[in-house]
């Protein structure tokens, strides 16, 4: 039995639906099952941090989304460690790496919960992903409603790696052995900047979509709703920064799934439906 945390979420979901293609017992958590919308073969239960070890009990494997318990991480390892479970593989982040800022409240985060897997007794994995395809999301308003996208840093350069690319890294990691202790990098196959991404989206849709460069102090809570008012200038900078790099790609997806990384193109298609509405 597999356990997944953050079993709604983009990477969660797409790990929920290649365990039940597997046939393979899953066990999908979430704090309100009624909504959760996930394939049939996974049991979905409501995660009750009160009680952590019931939805632990008989699994042998934790896939864990760092924001998935909280501030209740380390007890939430404990119960799984008492409960059986023997491996966790983490959805950490490509901000963890040699030289990266430690007060950036993202590597603080993400540092923190590495270190309560470290030190819980349990065989671990970590998957490091940089930029999510899915960030795109963050335009999906503008494109249903319009051709013309509003944003910061139309040249900010990322590999950005699908979702089900992540998924299927995190399946290989939890049900083959030799990936304990490891620390995975992921990224996409190749480099996309905002601008070049919202062009991918509109030749997925038959459509000319514009990006339109936004000065960074004009970028506001309407651009980016999903990011909390305190995190936004430094994420803005965070972006800033990356002007003018050249972005990481590692081989690490095809090194343990045997299949090459989709293209951010292929992303696009995937979603194409997403973004009609």
């Amino acid at each position: 039995m597999i356990v997944v945390t953050g079993a709604t979420g983009n990477v969660g979901r797409a790990l929920v639906e290649r365990l039940v293609a597997r046939e393979h017992p899953v066990r999908a958590l979430t704090r309100d099952p009624a909504r959760a919308q996930l394939p049939d073969g996974a049991e979905v239960v409501r995660l009750d941090l009160d009680d952590p070890a019931a939805p632990l009990r008989g699994a042998t494997g934790l896939f864990l989304y760092a924001q998935g318990a909280g501030d209740r991480t380390g007890a939430f390892l404990d119960a799984a460690r008492q409960a059986g479970v023997r491996h966790v593989v983490l959805l950490s982040s490509g901000i963890i790496q040699e030289g990266a800022d430690e007060t950036h409240p993202i590597h603080v985060m993400h540092a923190t919960v590495e270190r309560l897997v470290r030190d819980s007794g349990l065989a671990w994995t970590f998957l490091r992903p940089n930029a999510f395809a899915t960030n795109a999301f963050q335009w999906l308003p503008q494109i249903r409603s319009g051709d013309t996208v509003r944003g910061v840093f139309a040249d900010a350069p990322t590999a950005p790696i699908h979702e089900d690319d992540i998924a299927a890294v995190a399946e290989r990691t939890l049900l083959d052995d030799g990936h304990d202790g490891a620390a995975y990098r992921l990224t996409g196959p190749e480099t996309v900047t905002h601008a070049g991404q919202v062009a991918a989206i509109g030749r997925a849709l038959g459509r000319d979509l514009r990006f339109v460069e936004v000065p960074p102090h004009e970028a506001g809570p309407d651009l980016f709703p999903h990011v909390p008012q305190g995190m936004l200038e430094r994420f803005l900078g965070t972006i800033g920064d990356l002007v003018g790099t050249e972005p990481e790609i590692t081989p690490t997806v095809e090194k343990i799934t045997g299949r090459p990384a989709r293209t951010f193109t292929e992303w696009a298609e995937d979603h194409a439906a997403d973004f009609r509405g």
